[in-house]
């Protein structure tokens, strides 16, 4: 049995993972052999759902678990928790967002790049089947080549859990999974409840639509010769695929993505902010390892 805790479970990942694990099948020899979060209720519901016993601080399995789980809500408490596990090597789920702060992100990507620590998580968004039907097409070119994208998600800013940092990654890794982690830059403005974003890539711009009036998800790819659109009101099997990934490499798998590619979001979305506090176009940042 590979042993893991869940940091942070007030976040909805923690209750289907849990039910993965309880149906057996490719999950069913993960054992949570702990849950933490600083919502003791969070915690609670999940012990009398699953039976999971509750943690009663968040580093008190460091050194008794093969791997990491963190779904906090805020992404300020990603790195706090994670810190204390970092020297025991073991792989971690990171959920969106990543972290907050540029700063924090680059100090996090380098201690567990320097402790070899395999890493996976981000938005569940891009392992939906519209956005990897749209990257596939992007990158064999269905069409032509592509000239232009378009995705919208909906806004839900808490402020105890970030303000618009806590939803903000899933528009930005539907479009950096289809059509590169890297854009050069973004611009940004706030109309009313819609957020509009413009990300400037080398031959191309994607546009972005943050609605606070709209829980559907909305995503197009435009090429020069056919434009598609997708537009879903669920995750599909996201949930299990970003599961899926993580229990690679539990079993010993290569990490998917590059630590600056894992990172980008947070470039992103900082540079997005920014955008909309100065009304200009923002340039964005890579992670230096």
């Amino acid at each position: 049995m590979k042993k893991v805790v869940i940091l942070g479970c007030e976040n909805s990942h923690a209750n289907k993972f849990l039910a993965k694990i309880a149906e057996g099948g490719e999950f069913g020899d993960i054992e949570v052999i702990g849950i933490y979060s600083d919502e003791l209720e969070s915690a609670k519901k999940l012990n009398e759902q699953y039976g999971a016993p509750i943690m009663e601080s968040y580093d008190e399995a460091v050194g008794k678990v093969d791997g990491v789980i963190i779904t906090a809500r805020h992404g300020a408490n990603h790195y706090k928790y994670a810190k204390p596990y970092i020297a025991s090597g073991v792989p971690m789920f990171i959920d969106k967002p990543i972290t907050i702060t540029e700063e924090e992100v680059t100090l996090f990507m380098r201690e567990l790049k320097e402790n070899g620590i395999r890493v996976s998580g981000g938005s569940s968004l891009k392992h939906t089947d519209e956005v990897l039907l749209l990257k596939s097409e992007h990158e064999n070119e269905v069409g032509g080549a592509t000239i232009s994208g378009f995705a919208q998600a909906p806004l839900n800013v808490y402020e105890e859990y970030g303000g618009f940092y806590f939803y903000a990654q899933h528009l930005v890794e539907m479009i950096l999974e289809v059509y590169g982690r890297f854009p050069i830059s973004v611009t940004a403005k706030q109309n009313g409840k819609q957020i509009h974003t413009i990300f400037h890539y080398e031959n191309f711009d994607c546009m972005g639509l943050y609605s606070s009036a709209c829980s559907r998800y909305h995503l197009s790819r435009i090429s020069m010769e056919s434009c598609k659109s997708c537009a879903y009101n669920g995750l599909g099997d996201s949930f299990v695929r970003e599961f899926g990934e993580f229990k690679n490499l539990l079993d010993g798998g290569e990490q998917r993505m590059s630590f600056e590619e894992f990172a980008s979001p947070v470039f992103v979305i900082n540079a997005i902010k920014r955008s909309i506090e100065s009304g200009k176009e923002e340039p964005v940042g890579r992670l230096q390892m």
